[in-house]
């Protein structure tokens, strides 16, 4: 087909970095995350694959707090405390757990979010053997970042 005079090429969009890329599937991945106060997205990812993602929300069958409210915005806790007091599950953890339903290993993954885990979740990064962390965000847990740090999990920052 003979191309008319005057026709513009298509824009091309410049490729993103494989960073860029997976970041990007976290930020979608929390939206659709069912917590009021902060959507959060995950995803495991080894060898450029991915694994499994996971966002915050309650567990299957368990109604979510845009339904029910927010516990934590009853009762008055702030951010970065007292994590036992919420109907949901982070991101991170519903991206384990169901690469375990699934029967994936994580054992050498990277794990991309849209924030920093929680120390819970940085607990569990680092007994899953996951080597790197890279977020898009920061969260109020300095213990958390002292344990990866200490557990010489890698932690970058990049922009999403």
């Amino acid at each position: 087909m003979k191309k008319k005079t005057g026709d513009a090429a298509p824009h091309k969009a410049p490729r993103p970095s494989w960073d860029e890329y997976f970041i990007r599937i976290a930020v979608l991945v929390s939206t659709r995350s069912t917590c009021l106060r902060r959507k959060v997205g995950a995803v495991l990812v080894r060898d450029k694959k991915i694994l499994a993602s996971g966002y915050n929300g309650a567990p299957s069958h368990i109604a979510h707090c845009e339904t029910t409210g927010c516990l934590r915005e009853k009762l008055g806790v702030p951010s970065g405390e007292r994590h036992e007091l919420c109907r949901g599950l982070h991101a991170e953890q519903n991206a384990f757990l169901q690469a375990a339903l699934h029967g994936s290993t994580v054992k050498g993954a990277i794990i991309y979010s849209t924030t920093q885990p929680c120390i819970i979740c940085a607990k569990m990064i680092i007994n899953a053997g996951i080597k790197e962390v890279v977020i898009a965000g920061a969260y109020p847990d300095k213990m958390a970042a002292e344990f990866l740090k200490e557990a010489k999990v890698k932690v970058r920052i990049i922009k999403s």
